[in-house]
């Protein structure tokens, strides 16, 4: 039996599968209480997480999303059914994150991972296609850099005893969820009461669908960095057909659903300036080809044992508390759903950009020295 699961997943039938699955959920996700245009959306969720448990404040924006929990935990489980759980990590593991801090960085200027991306032009939104464009910028330089000879160090075996770390506390995060402890008169857990952090589906079925994408995650290595890279690399479509089976998916569901709104107008949780969400995402971009992934990917990395894509997503984690506690991202006047990036942000997208340019440079220059 596993050995059929693994050759259905490992063909290009198994990815499309995985897409029409991540797509379709993704949109029921919507339908049944998340944020319009955002079933799951790993920045906007590890954001979330970050502000109810207090590392930062803006109250629209704090609620422990189960769609994370159930990713890492269903990646995992399916590493470890299947005998692939390797604890690893290189020796530069302070670089991923820094790359995931400012992927969160990048990807709220734009408000939205790449699959949030790809979700947001399912739904109708037709600025994601600025960010859509910028990502693919983004990739096409970091693939320049890995060509240059970019290379994150030697990778290391961890102790077994390291692999308990993730499953521990995506369970200590899930109870902190059922149970909702408060710390003091003023203290954690937060949930939002307005705003898109007070928008979500029953926590069961989040859990649920987070799981099932954990898996399918962890057998067809899916990843929306991967399907532009492979395809500027190597001009293989395999990862392409599944991103592009999801956008499908989601538009036909959302069509089923009622949930299309087709236009630049009007649309959810978004910022119309478009020079910014360009360069948010050729930030996400560079970052994730960087780190070898994008932040889904980065999650199920970390289910399978990579202290590397941990460092990512915790850099992730801390990047949506720096963009909210600094002013890079504020709601605006209008409410609690709309957001613009702040002269701040706009500083940090460019100042994201030139670190990771300078370490993709520095990092393979560093390498060749110390062979």
């Amino acid at each position: 039996m596993r050995d059929k699961l693994t050759a259905f997943f490992a063909a290009q039938r198994g990815v499309v599968f995985a897409g029409v699955f991540i797509g379709v959920m993704a949109a029921a996700l919507v339908y049944a209480g998340n944020p319009p245009n955002m079933g799951i959306c790993i920045a906007g969720f590890l954001r979330d997480i970050s502000g109810a448990l207090g590392f930062h404040r803006e109250g629209a924006v704090q609620f422990i999303r189960p769609e994370i929990i159930g990713i890492v935990l269903g990646a995992y489980l399916t590493a470890k059914l299947f005998s692939e759980h390797r604890n690893r990590a290189t020796t530069l593991s302070l670089v991923p994150l820094i790359l995931g801090s400012f992927t969160a960085i990048g990807a709220l200027a734009f408000q939205g991972c790449p699959l949030r991306a790809l979700l947001r032009l399912a739904g109708g939104d037709l600025n994601a296609l600025v960010g859509i464009a910028g990502f693919g910028v983004g990739v096409g330089i970091g693939v320049r850099l890995l060509k240059a000879g970019y290379t994150p160090g030697r990778t290391r075996i961890l102790p077994a005893f390291f692999s308990w770390f993730v499953p521990i506390g995506t369970i200590g995060l899930l109870l902190l969820l059922i149970f909702q402890p408060r710390v003091g008169e003023d203290g954690p857990i937060f949930s939002s009461y307005v705003g898109s952090g007070s928008m979500h589906a029953a926590v069961w079925l989040s859990l649920l669908a987070g799981l099932s994408i954990g898996f399918l995650g962890q057998r067809t290595r899916f990843c929306i960095m991967g399907s532009i890279r492979d395809v500027v690399l190597i001009r293989n479509t395999h990862l392409l057909s599944g991103a592009l089976s999801l956008l499908i998916a989601a538009f036909v569901t959302n069509t089923f659903l009622g949930q299309i709104n087709i236009g630049f107008a009007n649309q959810p949780v978004v910022q119309s300036q478009h020079l910014w969400n360009f360069l948010g995402m050729i930030l996400v971009g560079i970052a994730s080809t960087l780190a070898g992934g994008c932040p889904t990917r980065q999650l199920i990395l970390t289910g399978e044992g990579s202290g590397d894509a941990a460092y990512f997503i915790l850099g992730m984690f801390f990047g949506g508390a720096i963009a909210h506690n600094f002013g890079l991202v504020a709601p605006c006047a209008t409410g609690p759903m709309e957001v613009t990036i702040a002269p701040a942000g706009m500083i940090a997208v460019l100042v994201g950009i030139a670190v990771c340019v300078l370490i993709g440079l520095r990092t393979r220059e560093i390498d060749e020295m110390t062979r």
